[in-house]
């Protein structure tokens, strides 16, 4: 099997601690950096599979430790953070981090977090253009555009094409608003694009769920954007 190589940027030892614990284990290698400034080095000279990323850093932000990263390296990044401002996980999903984990936390979140990550980033390759996802009952040919549900095919319009496709690829993955806007019609959304989205997810939501008030494929991450299901 091929080892994992996971890098821990987090200036406090006890929470490097926690991470490696959750995290080490068979095929896994758990690295472990105390600044910002030494994490971008570690990162450059060993290509991590994954990073987990403190935003409260003592020497550099942690906004822009995951900005540079993201600059040079497509592995997953999962933020660690304090701070609970819809802006500044806005922000920091903006700059290229791929999901957050808000301390205090638990082990089992993250490593369910982590494999989420992990899954997502090894399925990249065939994301755009690979066979059918199947899912909870759903059959989603990407490529031919055709969605069955329990067998019977479901009708999308463009637009929710578009939505779901932005979803599916990025499975695992929470999107901000701006981003969603920017993968469905090319743009960042203008006005309140909360609520311009929001009529187009519940759409999508009651054709593809088992139960559109409760959704488990679409999840609403509040004030910050959408996460579609990771893909087993």
């Amino acid at each position: 099997m091929t080892e994992t190589t996971i890098l821990v940027i987090d200036d406090e030892p006890q929470i490097r601690r926690v991470v490696r614990n959750a995290l080490e284990g068979d095929a896994v290698r758990v690295l472990e950096a105390a600044t910002g400034r030494e994490g971008m080095d570690r990162a450059a000279a060993e290509r991590p599979d994954l990073i987990v990323l403190d935003l409260g850093l003592p020497d550099v932000a942690g906004a822009s430790v995951c900005a540079e990263i993201r600059g040079w390296s497509s592995a997953p990044i999962v933020v660690l953070s304090a701070r609970h401002s819809e802006h500044e996980k806005v922000a920091l999903l903006d700059a290229g981090a791929d999901d957050y984990v808000t301390k205090p936390f638990s082990p089992a979140e993250l490593r369910a977090r982590v494999r989420a990550q992990l899954r997502r980033s090894r399925a990249e390759p065939r994301a755009g253009g690979g066979g059918p996802v199947e899912l909870d009952g759903l059959r989603i040919d990407l490529a031919r555009r055709v969605l069955s549900k329990d067998g019977g095919e479901v009708h999308l319009t463009p637009t929710e094409w578009d939505l779901l496709r932005a979803f599916v690829s990025n499975a695992g993955r929470t999107l901000t608003h701006d981003q969603i806007f920017r993968a469905v019609w090319g743009r960042a959304g203008g006005g309140d694009p909360q609520a311009y989205l929001r009529v187009h997810v519940a759409n999508l939501r009651r054709k593809i769920e088992r139960d559109s008030v409760r959704p488990a494929l679409i999840v609403t991450e509040p004030g910050v954007g959408y996460r579609f299901r990771a893909l087993d």
